[in-house]
């Protein structure tokens, strides 16, 4: 099965994404390969041709998992964007290419199942470790960052107060602040690297590294759930065309969700209430 080559992730060639036929039609070749191998290691003596078939099973196997690893490698990048960071980031990129390959060793294509859904928990596992490694997080810290912004994402048109985030996750008001300002310190982490002079008609320029939370606050709510595509696009760390392939939607539908989010942004840029009158050109 042929298939086109976009590029290289943690020393895994990518390939172009399976359907969900392809995938499926693979699952009976690797449960031929898996138990072909089981037989060669636990039966010191066979019939040659017997042999000669459960090694070319084995090997058809082998190549079956090769497959369906790289075809599903565009996971990482789609996961490693949604948390916010520059897919140059070569320890989220590690990360996530260990958490396919501890997927592929654990999946049992007998449950039915999709690989690349099975994978998925893998990969965010351990991006998500890596972040916390980065940034200093316990283990608890962490999953109460997770918490509250999977919390914000659920309310992106509401403002939430501590008290709000303090129910929700079944903390202190004082602790839900902690958090609130652990997300915010995280966040300004994540776009640290980039710069803000493409954002929309800007007339001053503004890095990133000195965004203050609000800023970012903001453009999420401006975007809502497009928000790390207009990002990613705006501060030229992917192109348009690699965005949509990560969303699995095709380029003139990301162009439209990008342009809605521009047109949100220009639109609070000229009212006198963004921010308390504050726009962002006016950021310094």
């Amino acid at each position: 099965m042929s298939r086109a080559t976009l590029g290289v992730i943690g020393g895994l060639e990518m390939l172009a994404p399976l359907t969900v036929e392809e995938e499926r039609q693979l699952y009976p070749v690797i449960e031929r390969g898996r138990d072909a191998e089981r037989t060669l290691v636990s039966t010191s003596s066979m019939e040659p041709s017997d042999r000669r078939r459960l090694l070319r099973d084995r090997q058809s196997g082998q190549e079956a998992e090769s497959l369906l690893l790289r075809a599903t490698c565009g996971l990482v990048r789609t996961r490693v964007l949604e948390r916010g960071y520059r897919f140059g980031n070569e320890d989220l990129e590690a990360a996530g290419v260990e958490g396919l390959v501890n997927a592929l060793h654990r999946f049992d294509p007998s449950k039915g199942n999709r690989f690349s859904t099975y994978a998925n928990y893998w990969i965010m596992k351990l991006v998500n470790q890596a972040i916390q490694q980065q940034v200093g997080l316990t283990d608890s810290e962490m999953r109460r960052v997770l918490a509250y912004q999977k919390l914000e994402r659920s309310h992106i048109d509401k403002r939430l107060t501590k008290r709000d985030v303090a129910a929700a996750l079944n903390v202190s008001q004082s602790k839900a602040t902690e958090v609130i300002q652990m997300s915010r310190e995280l966040n300004s982490r994540r776009f640290e690297s980039t710069d803000f002079n493409a954002v929309i008609d800007v007339r001053e320029t503004l890095a990133t590294g000195d965004a203050p939370p609000w800023v970012i606050d903001e453009l999420r709510k401006l975007c809502g759930k497009d928000f790390d595509a207009f990002w990613q696009y705006t501060f030229r760390t992917m192109s348009i065309d690699e965005i949509a392939k990560g969303y699995g939607i095709s380029r003139q539908a990301m162009s439209k969700r990008i342009d809605r989010c521009r047109k949100a942004v220009i639109e609070s840029h000229k009212r006198s209430d963004f921010r308390s009158g504050s726009t962002i050109s006016e950021v310094k």
